[in-house]
């Protein structure tokens, strides 16, 4: 009986016992292997060597050119007209730029760098990278000694100025800055408007530098302001808004697309969170809208 358990259990056909003989030489074989070769899990792969570490210099000099190329490129600017999206760029921290925001909105400016920091309190490392851009007017980098500019850096009182709708070429000729060109550019724009509102609209005359603005309103002023009817913001499209003086199309858009995703605004004084709306600009604005 026991025979007969071996025989059934030990015999195979010919085919299985092809395959048996293919398995027994394939464990030999890998016996073989295992003896006379090392398979070791270590990489072979050396990455010290002289070409591989500077084939790495190359590439962290390729990865340090791209990430400059994306980084947003720095041109000389005043730093009087930061607006908020310009020091989010910047990297200034946002009760920095309030502070400039607020000390701007007295109508002071900031003539040096160490005004800057005094005004903001900005961190010295972060100023000593961002100060090499920061152009301020010739006025104020070389100061001119004569009479005609010192005549005109001195405040006039409001009774002591002279209207700005009433000046002639000639006596805005007289400060430093304005010349034949500029002074017919002043009264033709005047024109335009129909006289001038309010002394801000002085910084949207084409080519007259702010600076020079601000020395001419120590003389001069708006003494007998041409009335507006204002437009609600709320409701008026980006080409209304476009029809004002020194707003462009693409502004006016900005605008338009502001108040609409908000549903409407309760104060002008949102619109300063738009990139491109300098205080100048938001002042300008608030002559010709009304937020209700």
């Amino acid at each position: 009986m026991f025979q007969n358990f071996l025989k059934s259990h030990l015999r195979f056909s010919r085919s299985e016992q092809s395959g048996i003989l293919l398995l027994s030489a394939l464990i030999i074989l890998l016996i073989y292997l295992n003896y006379f070769f090392s398979f070791s899990s270590e990489s072979s792969f050396k990455i010290d060597t002289p070409k591989v570490l500077l084939l790495q210099i190359e590439m962290d000099s390729l990865r340090k050119v791209e990430l400059d190329k994306r980084k947003p490129k720095l041109y000389p600017f005043n730093p009087n007209f930061i607006t908020d999206f310009k020091a989010y760029t910047l990297g200034m921290k946002t009760e920095e730029y309030d502070k400039l925001k607020t000390f701007r909105e007295d109508g002071k400016w900031i003539n040096s760098v160490s005004d800057f920091k005094k005004v903001t309190g900005v961190n010295q490392n972060w100023l000593d990278s961002i100060s090499p851009y920061f152009k301020f007017p010739e006025w104020v980098t070389n100061p001119k000694r004569n009479t005609k500019t010192n005549s005109y850096n001195k405040v006039l009182s409001f009774s002591e100025k002279t209207d700005l709708n009433l000046a002639t070429k000639e006596q805005l000729m007289e400060v430093s800055g304005i010349g034949d060109a500029l002074s017919n550019r002043i009264i033709e724009y005047r024109n335009k408007l129909g006289g001038f509102t309010d002394d801000v609209q002085l910084y949207f005359v084409y080519g007259l530098d702010a600076s020079v603005v601000q020395r001419a309103l120590n003389k001069f002023t708006v003494k007998t302001p041409k009335e507006i009817q204002k437009m609600n913001i709320n409701h008026s499209s980006a080409s209304d808004i476009a029809t004002l003086p020194g707003i462009s199309f693409a502004l006016a858009k900005d605008i338009w697309e502001f108040v609409h995703l908000r549903n409407g605004i309760g104060n002008l004084d949102e619109l300063s969170k738009i990139e491109g709306i300098t205080v100048q600009k938001l002042q300008l604005i608030k002559l010709y809208l009304l937020a209700e």
